[in-house]
């Protein structure tokens, strides 16, 4: 926010040259003669501390400050914005500024410093609130280095004067509240500023406008990478001359050995890496340094941020794995500076720090040495000499070392910034040019053969770019800020950075992404046959038993398929053939797949961008829509009404020979997560039967007890269809989908021409498919979607009390829609406003998506993993988004 200094840069006025109280030049001044007044002594003493901050870290800076007229106030009163934009995505723009009573000649990074001081005011992370600022102004109005690390301080200063003056304000004009608007704000801003070590946050600040982080850790680097080849060995054996084996840790590392499950044991990573390195005869084992990683799930690795939290994955040392007693060594001369277990679960375990000296380049150094073993720290001392080579301790097992295989963290750090004992060994992605300057590559002193750091992630824009040349435009990406994914476990995707987002819409993972008994399966019988059905093979009897015996009679015959657009293709041969029609009659908004014959059948996509309209085959009858509909309301008069316009469109068809069949999404999906009022889709079958149709039922979205009352979502609507169509989490994310029939209908589909999927129904997918009914069963997740269900539409139900944009919250068990409107009595669809909210989301971590024939309706569709914590989560962050301007209608 630099507006100010751009606009008034080369004014000149003798007025300005005034002394004026709210002058930063005077603000050290202005708090050592108004500090008596705050009356609480701890704030008296937080003032202070700032104030010493302020003399160590911008007073010797002060003299290179540049002068100019500022405008002095650029607080959130005082900032004109845009009018909100008719699409909610986009920004609101600053446009002007009013207030001018404040203008003085000061130094110029004082405008952004005042307008720092304000933005800051409400974050968790205050700091990261004055880089963002800080770059944005030096990208507009380039800063020099001085003015970049008085920033900072500078704001700070603002806050303290800002405080002072509330408390002398409030004594003199009690009664006038806007003397103390920002007073409360400003402490605790300040209060989570003292918590923020300040070479810390300068290295920040500095790192955002382009600057190296940490000078004197570069001198270090230069120093390491000169002299670093005469370390001693860190461990016995030597790994610069013991055969080693580099893992990959990262969060895509394929190789279960080395990326284990979220929150798996010691013992079962322990076996899997040594395991690794026995059979490649390696003596250490070696983790990367500047590699994310998603094993750190506790709350110590999660930090806090605007928009959530932001976890620690990027890996600040290297790590070698040896077996517990491996002894470990100093690399040069070095003096202890502290020892300590640091015994909490995840953490280092037993810790030692060493000093390092060069004296004749003026630099100080340390090296941390983390998960030894307990017996290590009594044999040293802080402040005792320790000589190159000489054994510092040895390494600890899982039982003391914090909970790790055994191995050593071995870090290099270039500024303790005033912690004992520890250090951090991981960090935010979105601070790595800061930390990695901290803590730089360990292997300038290991100088282990072949080792290399683990390489930065692609860009998203290069893959976006890529994807743009090679694969075809109308595959769409999700989010305005595409995500990396990488990794699925259970309800939680993980990109490239290790950082987790709560899946809420991928139901194609139905019993959670990369669910062990699912993999299992599949890697067991891909093992030993995937062939076609055209042989004899058990598993495809027996998976069709399993999935027929979940169905009502008469349905006990399957057709397997490798999709459910598939599944629906062959639904529309099946019912042509058994009846000798051609024609269909759907629902308004439906789809039903991707192929040719189910694009013309799918409103949602023939009547939409690119479509070429109905075909004359195919007859829409209403989307039974309970709230926007033409039948408003859940009841029994609506629920006919509705199949009564089945029944109209079946006459319809009657003059070119009759429908075939009546599809039906059981609850529409691309219609707007639908729930017809009870009773229709009995009443609807029984109209089409009348008409000589079949019914057919898409449960490719809803089936396998995603509703949670029903493991099929007809059931529900006490109905029972001739066809079923199955995809989507059939497979858990393997390709798989079915039609079960009857086998009336089955028999009349033999009629010589032979019915062949290449794929569909090969004893690998019979294997998942039985895995994941496995699963379902014994884990009982059918309940779990009604319980977690019935809370997340009760907290859903809540929200739409206090927020007028949510017009209407429907679903049964985890199939839900929350429909978004502009104005509540019309209601007027809100679709860009949906649009907006998913993004949001998103960046709260929380993956959601939109639909309906207006896109107003955010869904929720997760893996039947989802819990309850996840669903209070949900509802917690929604309800912040809903707060939030774009979502005041």
């Amino acid at each position: 926010m630099l507006f100010p200094v751009v606009f008034l840069e080369g004014f000149e006025h003798p007025a300005a040259d005034r002394p004026f109280l709210w002058d930063l030049r005077r603000g050290r001044e202005v708090v050592e003669t108004q500090l008596g007044g705050v009356e609480d002594p701890a704030r008296r003493a937080l003032v202070r501390e700032h104030v010493r901050r302020f003399d160590a870290h911008a007073g010797p800076l002060l003299g290179e400050l540049r002068h100019g007229v500022i405008h002095g106030d650029a607080n959130d009163h005082n900032v004109l914005v845009s009018l909100p934009p008719e699409d909610p995505c986009e920004p609101r723009r600053v446009v002007g500024l009013i207030d001018f009573g404040d203008v003085v000649r000061s130094w110029v990074v004082a405008d952004p410093a005042i307008a720092a001081a304000y933005a800051m005011l409400g974050s968790v992370d205050p700091v990261g609130i004055v880089a963002c600022l800080a770059q944005g102004s030096h990208d507009i109005h380039p800063l020099r280095e001085a003015e970049v690390e008085a920033l900072l301080p500078l704001a700070t200063l603002r806050l303290c004067v800002s405080v002072v003056l509330s408390a002398r304000n409030r004594r003199l004009r009690p009664d006038d509240a806007y003397v103390t608007i920002s007073e409360a704000p400003a402490w605790e801003a300040l209060g989570r500023l003292a918590a923020c070590h300040p070479r810390l946050s300068r290295a920040r600040v500095r790192d955002a406008c382009g600057l190296d982080p940490l000078p004197v850790a570069t001198r270090v680097i230069r120093w390491l990478e000169t002299r670093g080849g005469e370390a001693g060995a860190v461990m016995e054996p030597d790994p610069r001359s013991a055969r080693t084996l580099v893992f990959d840790l990262s969060v895509a590392s394929p190789d279960p050995e080395e990326a284990p499950g979220v929150g798996a044991p010691a013992e079962s990573w322990t076996a899997g890496l040594f395991g690794r390195m026995a059979r490649d005869g390696a003596a250490v084992g070696v983790g990367r340094w500047n590699e994310a990683r998603r094993w750190y799930t506790t709350d110590a690795y999660r930090v806090p941020t605007d928009e959530g939290g932001e976890w620690r994955t990027v890996h600040l040392g290297v790590d070698l794995f040896a077996p517990p007693g491996t002894p470990v060594r100093a690399p040069l001369d070095a003096v202890v500076h502290a020892v300590r277990d640091n015994d909490a679960a995840g953490d280092y375990g037993p810790t030692a720090i060493l000093r390092h000296e060069v004296p004749e380049e003026g630099l100080v150094f340390f090296t941390l040495y983390g998960h030894l073993a307990r017996a290590s720290l009594a044999e040293l001392t802080p402040g005792a000499p320790v000589a190159r080579g000489q054994r510092i301790g040895r390494l600890g097992d899982a039982g003391e070392n914090g909970g790790w295989a055994p191995h050593l963290h071995f870090q290099v750090v270039t500024d303790l910034l005033g912690h004992e004992g520890t250090f951090p060994g991981v960090a935010r992605p979105s601070e790595r040019s800061v930390w990695t300057s901290l803590c730089p590559d360990p292997d300038l002193l290991l100088r282990i053969p072949g080792l290399a750091p683990a390489p930065a992630p692609p860009e998203t824009a290069s893959l976006l770019a890529e994807r743009s040349r090679t694969v075809g435009p109308s595959l769409s990406v999700s989010y305005r800020r595409p995500l990396h994914v990488v990794r699925g476990w259970m309800q939680r995707l993980y990109d490239v950075e290790g950082q987790p987002y709560l899946d809420g819409v991928n139901n194609v993972a139905h019993v959670g992404h990369a669910h062990p008994r699912v993999v299992e399966a599949l890697r067991r019988q891909a093992a030993v046959l995937n062939t076609n059905t055209r042989y004899l093979h058990e598993l495809l009897l027996e998976y069709a038993r399993r999935l027929t015996a979940t169905m009502p009679d008469p349905l006990r015959v399957c057709f397997f398929t490798c999709s459910g657009s598939e599944a629906n293709e062959l639904a529309l041969r099946l019912a042509r053939v058994h009846t000798g029609r051609r024609d269909v009659v759907v629902l308004d908004a439906a789809y039903h797949g991707n192929t040719t014959s189910l694009i013309g059948m799918s409103p949602y996509k023939f009547a939409g961008p690119g479509g070429s309209g109905r075909p004359p085959w195919v007859h829409v009858a209403a989307l039974p829509d309970p709230y926007r509909g033409a039948h408003r309301g859940a009841t029994g008069e609506a629920a006919a009404a509705y199949a009564e316009d089945v029944r109209a469109r079946l006459r319809d068809a009657s003059a070119r020979g009759g429908a075939a069949a009546f599809f039906a999404e059981t609850l529409p999906g691309c219609g707007g997560q639908i729930v017809p009022p009870r009773g229709y889709l009995a009443r609807a079958f029984r109209h089409a039967r009348e008409a000589g149709a079949l019914c057919v039922a898409d449960e490719v979205q809803v089936g396998f007890g995603r509703v949670g009352s029903h493991f099929w979502a007809f059931e529900a609507q006490d109905a029972v269809p001739d066809v079923v169509t199955l995809g989507k989490p059939m497979g858990n994310g393997h390709p798989l989908g079915a039609v079960v029939t009857t086998s009336e209908i089955a028999q009349s589909f033999a009629n010589g021409m032979e019915y062949f999927n290449t794929f569909g129904g090969n004893p690998v997918s019979c294997a998942v498919g039985m895995a994941v009914l496995d699963v379902i069963e014994e884990e009982d997740l059918q309940a779990r979607a009604s319980r977690v269900g019935e809370r997340l539409l009760a907290g859903l139900s809540e929200l739409a009390t206090r927020h007028p944009i949510v017009g209407d919250v429907r679903g049964a068990g985890l199939y839900l829609g929350v429909e978004l409107v502009s104005d509540p009595e019309t209601p007027t669809p809100a679709g860009r406003h949906a649009f907006w909210v998913v993004e949001r989301m998103r960046d709260h971590g929380i993956l959601l998506s939109t639909d309906g024939p207006d896109q107003n309706v955010v869904k929720n569709k997760p893996p039947m993993v989802f819990g309850d914590d996840d669903a209070e989560r949900l509802v917690e962050v929604l309800d912040r988004v809903l707060q939030e301007d774009p979502a005041r209608v």
